[in-house]
């Protein structure tokens, strides 16, 4: 949401910019590359990029807990070799919508540096005034790094009626009460696949999309995600808000667990 008011704003070019040269603090890179200059902004929304970051996999360079444990996140994340596409996995150029999807929460870190240099405002002054004002929501707790810097890819807090709020307002195309908060188009570019996860699941600009039920179009939703199964979802069809906030830190199934729960009784619900 961020990224598209900035756009609109005229303050980033757009998803086809490159990152690295909002980071030239940051050079000499480790494991120089001449394709880590075709990074782009798309590339970190869509989760997307060429580096070799993949928190799904414990072995992966790139993965969350090795950030964790250095003082520079986003040289963590810049730092990453390319990685590598052995012959059981596709290619980006064999990928549906040309990309390989890779969870990676560094990459959305590094996303919300590039927002916060190129508005030259501290990304929680930023969401305050253009997001989370004018919603009305009022407390918004941040996580931050070891060098002071806001978490953006993940740890933000706010109330389960906040939350609520940002499903509102993409159902809304943007709009909260008569007033365009997000650009309208960059609502509708955000809804749209940009890159398959898998099978039963694609991914918009930091957004999932799936059907709950399967040959069922009305249980199809956009949502974001969290860690112990929260979740904030959107069924277009249905025009229906849904969140789901949970406790169920390091609780094994939580996400298939909250899942379960929509499918048999909230979508239940809607039907009777």
């Amino acid at each position: 949401m961020l990224a598209g008011i900035a756009i609109d704003r005229g303050q980033l070019a757009g998803v086809s910019t490159p990152i690295l040269p909002f980071f030239k603090d940051k050079l000499p890179l480790a494991n120089p590359d001449k394709r880590k200059e075709q990074i782009t902004v798309e590339n970190l929304l869509t989760m997307s990029s060429l580096l070799e970051c993949d928190d799904w996999n414990d072995h992966s360079r790139g993965n969350e807990e090795g950030m964790y444990l250095i003082e520079d996140w986003s040289r963590f994340y810049l730092d990453l070799p390319i990685k590598g596409f052995p012959a059981w996995t596709k290619k980006p150029a064999d990928s549906p919508h040309g990309r390989a999807f890779s969870y990676c929460t560094a990459g959305v870190f590094v996303l919300g540096r590039v927002i916060e240099r190129a508005t030259k405002t501290p990304i929680p002054d930023f969401a305050s005034r253009n997001l989370f004002l004018p919603l009305g929501i009022q407390k918004a707790e941040w996580q931050f790094s070891p060098l002071g810097e806001a978490m953006t890819g993940g740890g933000l807090s706010l109330r389960s009626r906040d939350l609520l709020k940002l499903a509102l307002l993409y159902l809304n195309g943007g709009k909260w009460e008569g007033k365009q908060i997000v650009p309208a188009a960059w609502v509708a570019q955000s809804l749209q696949p940009h890159a398959r996860i898998d099978d039963d699941n694609e991914y918009g600009y930091l957004l999932w999309m799936r059907a709950f039920r399967k040959n069922d179009p009305a249980s199809f939703a956009w949502y974001m995600t969290g860690t112990g199964g929260n979740k904030i979802l959107g069924f277009p069809t249905l025009d229906m808000a849904v969140v789901v906030t949970t406790t169920n830190y390091n609780i094994r199934n939580a996400h298939p667990l909250v899942e379960q729960l929509i499918a048999e009784h909230v979508l239940a619900a809607v039907e009777k």
